[in-house]
């Protein structure tokens, strides 16, 4: 689970300096999901050490309920950590990874711990299966909430409380943020990286990774086809030559030109490829690029729309304050204040 040393404010949507996320361990946690904001888990020190921005992430992994600080990831191997329950409920960011049994109670020490980090001000966030511990909390009580779709019945007939919709990557309600699968654990951490430290930072992360740099916490994540074993029908080189274009006015019948089909074929192959239509990966991909422009250009509204393909100041302010949460200009001017501080 993650802490925040920096800030304590309670308002996560933009800024940096979440400097000491922990990862909560029990003698269930699975292994792939005791993972830092960086999605990279303890090898990512060396590749903080070296490139990481200023006040990057210092994470601990809390072993709760288990014997001598040994948290066990099932029974392929332990984990020993000097950092317990103490370091958990002073955190300000606190992940809950994926948890092995999803039918039984988590520890109290845990339940207590993760609420009393929340009471602080911390930002809890759970991976996949780590969704059941964080209702067991009643923190997710009267909110929608997601985790693996293969687990989304059983934790709403468990926790009833909870609004579940097995259809999108992630929730995020600011102070308490769900994910589903395994994948979608890296998509998790790159939105906090995104939100703490910038674009830029997310970016580098996922290149890292060798990950998508973004997909929106909406999209859906059970894709019903895989993609074609042909590369020559892969849509990455359509994908590039569209993240190249983005200020030009692209519509679907341009993009099914570009990858010589039509536009019906385009979109079914589209859905199966990415779990997203056409245009709305075009939307998420120009609400990344005017992000990357509040946080790094001096360029006015009216000019960040125009590079980002989304025309008009009206058109971005609306389109920008339902996908981010808060109005270009206030983005910018949160952004760099947090950054300055």
């Amino acid at each position: 689970m993650g802490r925040d040393a920096g800030t304590g404010s309670g308002d996560h949507r933009v800024g940096g300096g979440r400097s000491r996320p922990v990862t909560a361990a029990t003698g269930s946690a699975r292994p792939g999901d005791s993972r830092g904001p960086d999605g990279s888990g303890a090898d990512g020190a060396e590749w903080n050490r070296r490139t990481a921005p200023e006040g990057w992430y210092d994470l601990r992994v809390c072993a709760i309920d288990t014997a001598e600080g040994d948290a066990r990831a099932r029974s392929w191997f332990r984990t020993r950590t000097p950092y317990g329950a103490d370091d958990l409920v002073t955190a300000d960011t606190v992940l809950v990874p994926a948890s092995a049994d999803v039918y039984g109670d988590p520890p109290g020490e845990l339940v207590d711990a993760l609420r009393e980090a929340h009471r602080r001000g911390a930002r809890v966030v759970s991976l996949c299966s780590g969704a059941f511990t964080l209702a067991a909390t009643g923190l997710l009580d009267g909110r929608t909430a997601t985790t693996h779709w293969g687990y989304a019945r059983l934790l709403g007939e468990r926790y009833p409380a909870v609004r579940v919709d097995p259809s999108v990557l992630y929730v995020d309600h600011g102070d308490v943020i769900t994910g589903a699968g395994a994948t979608a654990s890296i998509d998790v951490c790159l939105h906090l990286v995104r939100q703490d430290f910038g674009v830029e930072a997310a970016n580098a992360v996922a290149r890292r990774l060798v990950a998508p740099a973004h997909r929106p916490g909406g999209q859906a994540q059970f894709i019903q086809a895989p993609l074609p074993e042909r590369t020559d029908d892969s849509l990455a080189p359509l994908l590039h030559w569209a993240a190249q274009r983005l200020a030009e006015p692209l519509t679907v019948a341009d993009l099914a030109r570009q990858a010589h089909t039509s536009p019906r074929t385009l979109i079914r192959r589209f859905h199966a490829a990415t779990g997203t239509t056409p245009m709305q990966w075009l939307q998420a991909q120009r609400i990344a690029r005017a992000r990357e422009l509040l946080e790094a250009s001096d360029a006015s509204v009216d000019r960040v729309a125009e590079l980002c393909g989304l025309g008009t100041a009206a058109n971005l302010r609306r389109r920008f304050t339902k996908a981010v949460g808060v109005p270009p200009n206030d983005y910018r001017r949160t952004f760099r204040a947090r950054r300055a501080a």
